[in-house]
């Protein structure tokens, strides 16, 4: 049995996995970064050390093999048993092993096992469906284009605004330059005020229909929220079973996810000190009896409903 799959799973979510009597796979999280050669922004990832000196049996991989396997424990130590015994006779005879979307493994020329990621294997959860970015870099018409395009798309409402404003004090000076009798700087100075009141009346309605814009999508979230959070409650789970270590109840939550339950997950520690593994989550108990007798029938008759205060 090829037992790198079973490793590769476990390195997506534990920063150790150990292989006994051989070594283990050790991840450690690198934060993004630019490529100058090749201009491209590479997300973060999980790169994969390997350490010879770390050959005891935590148990991990093991639990994960006879789970996935449906095996007993101990039939899953006598399998990486015999995995372990054939990969040091292929590198007694000089031989590379290859693990898939992990790496190679081989001896030099002292002896000494050495190991070289292979792959493009992102292990980094939060990294999921990112890939790297190729920057082309602009050149100096392109940017020059650019920075006119953002001026005038910054420029061009505030523009639109004031260009009345602008258009009236034109054609005040125009009529100030004009003037040559004192009744007609009167005349003036009255058509002035008339123009400066139109223009403060024109300002204070574009400020109060701004804040009307503003204030209104603020109530709609707080609605949307309240509503989101009534829907979200979900206090009655059907569960498979409970674990004290947080490894054993993931290892249940995605053999049920692997089996098609989707909302599978388990949920914080208990009074009794107990990580509960659900099937699924509802609002209210007659939908969690309902899908109980269903899981009785066909999945599991061990399975129970618990309630979340």
């Amino acid at each position: 049995m090829m037992i790198e799959k079973h490793i590769s799973a476990l390195l997506y979510r534990y920063q150790c996995v150990t292989v006994p009597g051989f070594g283990a796979f050790i991840t450690e999280a690198v934060s993004a970064r630019y490529n100058e050669t090749t201009h491209a922004f590479v997300p973060p990832k999980k790169t994969i050390l390997f350490n010879s000196l770390l050959q005891q049996n935590d148990g991990l991989l093991a639990n994960h093999i006879a789970l996935e396997e449906n095996i007993s424990f101990n039939q899953a130590v006598a399998l990486i048993y015999e995995q372990v015994n054939s990969w040091k006779n292929a590198l007694n005879e000089k031989q590379i092993i290859y693990l898939k979307n992990i790496g190679e493994l081989s001896l030099n020329s002292e002896q000494k096992l050495q190991f070289e990621p292979v792959g493009s294997t992102n292990y980094l959860t939060s990294s999921f469906g990112l890939s790297a970015v190729v920057a082309n870099a602009l050149t100096k018409d392109e940017q020059t284009n650019t920075k006119v395009v953002a001026l005038k798309a910054t420029a061009n409402k505030p523009r639109l605004q004031w260009m009345r404003y602008a258009a009236a004090v034109a054609a005040v000076i125009g009529l100030y330059s004009s003037v040559s009798t004192y009744q007609e700087y009167e005349v003036y100075q009255g058509k002035k005020l008339a123009v400066e009141k139109e223009v403060q009346s024109q300002i204070e309605q574009k400020l109060q229909q701004a804040t009307f814009v503003i204030e209104t999508p603020q109530i709609i979230k707080e609605k949307v929220a309240e509503v989101t959070s009534k829907i979200e409650q979900k206090p009655f789970h059907i569960v498979a079973g409970a674990f004290k270590t947080e490894a054993k109840a993931q290892i249940l939550t995605n053999e049920l996810k692997a089996k098609g339950y989707a909302h599978a997950k388990y949920l914080s520690t208990s009074k009794h000190n107990m990580r509960p593994v659900v099937y699924n989550s509802y609002a209210t108990q007659e939908e969690a009896q309902q899908e109980l007798r269903v899981i009785h029938e066909k999945v599991n008759k061990d399975a129970w409903i618990f309630i979340e205060n």
